[in-house]
């Protein structure tokens, strides 16, 4: 059976997937990841008491940031118009949980841009938490959901 690789021209060199043809829809996509890290870290950073400050507000601006700027860290991905990007954290037992959820309405789907926000917060906390831990750990980075319906014209 012969594969056909959407990210390969008949050449086989690298090129961007033409998405010109396709109708614009409202898309969502929904990943997940964690940092595992020590009790203790969980300790300070639930009382805002780690060396680099409040590492969850510095985490959230992060990744939003990060999802606006995917397409300039992942060379063949479309630069897509977010409607929406949201970071949540839930510290667990021996985790930070991390859950991105992005929305755009385009001719693409949006799953590049919430796993680039799970990763880029991941690392920030990584970064803001590494003078008191350092046994942490990023893994877990997942897309949980991916949703496209077309756009509701009603006024």
């Amino acid at each position: 059976m012969s594969e056909t690789f959407s990210h390969l021209n008949a050449e086989g060199e690298a090129t961007m997937v033409g998405v010109g043809h396709k109708p614009q829809l409202q898309r969502t996509a929904i990943a997940s990841g964690a940092l595992f890290c020590s009790g203790e870290t969980l300790l300070q950073l639930k009382k805002q008491a780690l060396p680099k400050g409040d590492a969850l507000t510095v985490a959230k601006i992060a990744g939003i940031q990060a999802a606006k700027r995917t397409a300039d860290w992942i060379p063949l991905c479309h630069t897509l118009p977010l409607s929406k990007v949201d970071i949540e954290f839930q510290i667990e037992e021996a985790h930070i949980a991390i859950t991105a959820t992005a929305e755009t309405v385009a001719q693409t789907g949006v799953e590049m841009e919430a796993l680039t926000a799970v990763s880029a917060a991941a690392l920030t906390l990584y970064d803001m938490c590494k003078a008191v831990d350092k046994q942490m750990r990023i893994g877990d980075i997942v897309l949980e959901k991916k949703t496209k319906k077309p756009l509701d014209h009603r006024l």
